[in-house]
């Protein structure tokens, strides 16, 4: 019977706060992605996504690394001028997984993002990036 208060009690610890630390963890994840991609940030950019992430776009599958590359040759939005016009959506928590819907205006592009995040060694990091221009 102990076994199961210990359980029950753990479960109660971590329920106390209603996922709002994970929330706020994740709010905080979407800041450095948002900030990342305006300044053409790719150490903070590869700091949020794990190292085997994907990224997809109708007709297009790149590792993580191929387009922190292009970021790093690509103009700084920041440095041109580009308003800070990015979204939080959507954050839909799962558990140790989360999807999170954003707006990304850049360029001459409206993306709208699907990042799937995991927590993995108590770090929430973007494993999978769907994203496709809305124009």
């Amino acid at each position: 019977m102990l076994n199961k208060t210990s359980k029950v009690e753990r479960a109660t610890k971590q329920t106390d706060d209603f996922g709002q630390a994970n929330f706020l963890t994740l709010i905080n994840v979407v800041s450095q992605y948002f900030e990342g991609l305006h300044h053409g940030d790719t150490e903070k950019l590869a700091k949020i996504f794990h190292p085997d992430a994907v990224l997809k776009t109708p007709g297009l599958r790149r590792p993580v690394n191929d387009w922190l590359t292009a970021i790093e040759e690509r103009p700084k939005p920041a440095q041109q001028g580009t308003g800070f016009h990015y979204r939080l959506l959507a954050i839909e928590i799962t558990g140790e997984q989360a999807m999170v819907k954003v707006a990304c205006p850049l360029f001459e592009h409206h993306y709208v993002d699907y990042l799937g995040l995991l927590n993995e060694n108590g770090q929430w990091r973007i494993v999978n990036k769907m994203y496709a221009d809305q124009v």
